[in-house]
């Protein structure tokens, strides 16, 4: 997969959103894209950025609110292969450990 993106779509209401956010992460089910989902949104691969568009669109209008905020940003790396995971994966090996320090 060649393309990744962020995407965070929330509406814009009182009270928690998870309810609506679900119902985003949820559309991105009918397209041929892997995701992750976390805290502040979700990264996703696709082949190409029609595929992406496409599923960022659907999360986008899957949102029942009055108001949307969708951000989205897109590493279109046209000139080689490389997935989410790798990048993390290069970081780490630069950090010499994992790229997470969560105390729980």
């Amino acid at each position: 997969m060649t393309v990744i993106a962020f995407l965070s779509v929330a509406p814009v209401v009182e009270g928690s959103m998870a309810g609506e956010v679900a119902k985003a992460v949820d559309a991105l089910d009918e397209f041929d894209v892997a995701y992750e989902t976390t805290p502040m949104g979700t990264t996703i691969e696709a082949d190409d950025v029609a595929e992406l568009f496409a599923a960022a669109r659907a999360a986008h209008e899957a949102v029942d609110a009055d108001r949307v905020s969708t951000v989205l940003k897109i590493d279109d790396k046209r000139t080689s292969e490389g997935t989410a995971e790798e990048k993390v994966a290069a970081v780490e090996e630069h950090l010499g450990r994992e790229a997470t320090n969560r105390d729980e």
